[in-house]
């Protein structure tokens, strides 16, 4: 079967929610995939953000392979043994004393949303119910997650959303503070907005939120979906803000692949989720808790972290350069590998051509050039990455 005869048979029997690019990707190791027709990319989308360690990372790939063969799945009415770790791995490195988990960002952000209304309904006696997202934001795709997003093109059609969300301008203390009613019960808020297009707030916005949700008994939700697993240079990106929050979502990078979600918080606030208050069939099973434990265990021990902090810096210093070069780029802007190109322009045409070439990105907000490699990238790979920019804009 050929490349479009594949395209053709695929798109007869799989659903059109994604405007897919025209290949077909069948192998990766480490920062690079190849198509079925063989030809090489540089990638550096990593499945947005969720291929930190590269493609089929040898330490990953045994924890699966030898989990398979053990034990891939029983229901989590019983006691699974790899959960426990990972759990304990979460707590010793993070603010939290309880996890949660579940098998995707979304469905993370959804356990969030319960328990901040379980506990206020728990504390306050449900009369506080609403939780204040912000503008731009993205939380997920489930009903309760798209209306907890603060973008209405991802709602369109979804009506009635499910309701109890306010939403307000990211990076804008005041008009958070305008917004809290005596029917709020938290805040939840991304520390750096990835799909709104690689805003990083100001300094001292996550330490002024903290304090505003102590001073009005209001729980913080950080939602580290796609900023957390080392992704900015730390473990966590709260950790680079001073504050702690009291819940906190993870996926993406969590499995390197490998579908896994989680929920952190403290024992506190965990308290009011009884037996049946919230569960997943799948969440925590023993094949994704393998994926997750080797997962973590490479970021920690084997000097990610470090090359995250070097190389994101060389990166965006390489890109600075590039932007005093070529007039479309109107910003450089990130954190560690979460680096995003705001365009004078559509940025899909970009990305085309950045593929073309052999570059995988994507476009997020219309403008913005979207990078989050493999955490493992090397300089080399940089230079190969703005080498391929440098020609594209040259072109375009």
């Amino acid at each position: 079967m050929t490349k479009d005869e594949f395209i053709t048979s695929f798109n007869k029997y799989v659903m059109g929610t994604y405007n897919r690019i025209p290949v077909v990707l069948v192998r990766g190791k480490g920062a690079l995939l190849w198509d079925s027709e063989g030809k090489e990319y540089l990638d550096f989308l990593a499945g947005i953000a969720v291929c930190a360690l590269g493609h089929a990372h040898p330490k990953v790939v045994q924890a699966i392979q030898e989990q398979a063969a053990r034990l891939m799945h029983v229901s989590n009415i019983y006691y699974i043994e790899p959960q426990e770790k990972l759990a304990r791995l979460l707590v010793k490195h993070s603010f939290a004393e309880k996890v949660f988990f579940c098998n995707s960002g979304a469905e993370a952000n959804e356990a969030a949303i319960k328990l901040a209304r379980k506990y206020a309904y728990t504390h306050f006696h449900g009369r506080r119910f609403e939780i204040i997202t912000m503008r731009d934001s993205f939380h997920g795709r489930t009903l309760t997650t798209v209306a907890a997003t603060g973008q209405e093109k991802f709602q369109v059609g979804f009506d009635p959303l499910p309701q109890g969300f306010n939403y307000v301008p990211y990076n804008d203390i005041d008009a958070l503070e305008q917004a809290i009613t005596e029917q709020t019960c938290a805040v939840m808020v991304e520390p750096i907005q990835g799909e709104g297009g690689i805003r990083i707030p100001d300094e001292g916005y996550l330490r002024n939120l903290r304090q505003i949700c102590d001073d009005r008994d209001l729980l913080l939700i950080l939602d580290e979906v796609q900023v957390g697993m080392g992704r900015t240079g730390t473990l966590f990106a709260y950790e680079q803000s001073g504050v702690e929050p009291d819940i906190m979502t993870l996926a993406k990078a969590m499995g390197n692949g490998f579908p896994l979600g989680a929920m952190l918080t403290r024992d506190h606030i965990a308290e009011v989720f009884e037996p049946g208050s919230h569960a997943s069939t799948f969440g925590g099973n023993p094949l994704a808790m393998a994926a997750g434990i080797a997962t973590l265990e490479v970021l920690l021990d084997d000097g990610i972290l470090k090359n995250v902090a070097r190389q994101g810096n060389y990166f965006q210093k390489s890109l600075r350069a590039l932007a005093a070069k070529h007039a479309i780029i109107k910003d450089v802007r990130g954190r560690g590998l979460m680096v995003g190109v705001e365009l004078f322009g559509d940025g899909i045409p970009f990305v085309r051509k950045s593929m073309e070439r052999g570059l995988l990105c994507n476009c997020t907000a219309g403008s913005v050039l979207r990078f989050v490699p493999p955490l493992i990238i090397t300089a080399d790979d940089v230079d190969r990455a703005v080498g391929i920019l440098d020609d594209v804009m040259g072109g375009v």
